[in-house]
């Protein structure tokens, strides 16, 4: 079994923008043909994916966030994270961390998640 765990702030007021970690404490980010998704689900809408980073830490992204994600990882701390530039309160949401695997491009493992309220 693989553990995730985000944390971040839970309120964010602009221009702050928030890093959300994701600590990976059962396995480790760098094991081949995984990557590490960022995904969210805003109040009454589906879950949307932002972004990944691969275990050879090459992160990609959703283009319809128009460049506004950040991943990157610390493989010395097992963690990746999210940053998110630009928000607004489209941005609230619950957010997760997630195993991918690239095989199938099914999430395998999920963190709990963690609400992100983006308010000014």
């Amino acid at each position: 079994q693989v553990l995730l765990q985000e944390s971040g702030p839970g309120l964010v007021r602009p221009p702050q923008t928030p890093s959300l970690t994701c600590t990976v404490s059962s396995g480790s980010i760098t094991t081949a043909y995984y990557f590490w998704s960022w995904i969210r689900q805003s109040p009454g809408k589906g879950l949307e994916w932002l972004g990944a980073i691969t275990y050879v830490g090459n992160p990609f992204y959703n283009p319809s966030l128009k460049s506004r994600p950040s991943i990157s990882r610390d493989t010395s701390k097992n963690q990746f994270t999210l940053q998110l530039s630009s928000l607004t309160p489209e941005d609230t949401a619950v957010y997760w961390c997630a195993r991918t695997d690239s095989s199938s491009y099914q999430y395998d493992n999920w963190g709990q998640g963690t609400q992100v309220t983006v308010s000014s």
